[in-house]
């Protein structure tokens, strides 16, 4: 229980952590085009499809997070987000993490678990890989 609210906070300093690069000012258009984005993008996409995937997942298996982490991703986006494009493909990858999974499971099993703790630690793993890498 305890190292699921550790992981519960780890997800809201996540979404502070990306919110902190955003005032960096280290956030470029998606017009612009892939090779002016900023070199963290393939990981915040990855990072939003975690947060779909954790918000089927988390519920299934009974785990109630507050705030949500659709309502984490709602920060995430406004933090992250300067233009309708960027926003839309996160919004996508988001989907694409919660469909991937709402497809294969229908009930809290093993493998859910297992894929749930996965991603938590790979959605730790980018935000620390992130913050050190690109953050001031």
């Amino acid at each position: 229980m305890m190292k699921q609210c550790i992981r519960s906070v780890c997800a809201s300093v996540a979404v502070i952590a990306v919110i902190g690069l955003t005032s960096a000012g280290q956030v470029v258009s998606a017009q612009d085009g892939s090779a002016d984005e900023p070199p963290f993008e393939q990981q915040l996409m990855r990072l939003s499809e975690i947060f779909g995937a954790l918000h089927f997942l988390r519920p299934l298996c009974k785990k109630s997070d507050t705030p949500s982490w659709r309502d984490q991703m709602e920060d995430f986006l406004d933090a992250e987000t300067l233009d309708d494009n960027r926003r839309r493909r996160f919004i996508e990858r988001f989907n694409q993490g919660y469909r991937g999974f709402s497809v294969a499971y229908r009930d809290c099993t093993e493998a859910a678990r297992i894929a749930m703790a996965q991603y938590l630690t790979e959605g730790e793993t980018i935000i620390s890989d992130v913050t050190s890498r690109y953050g001031r």
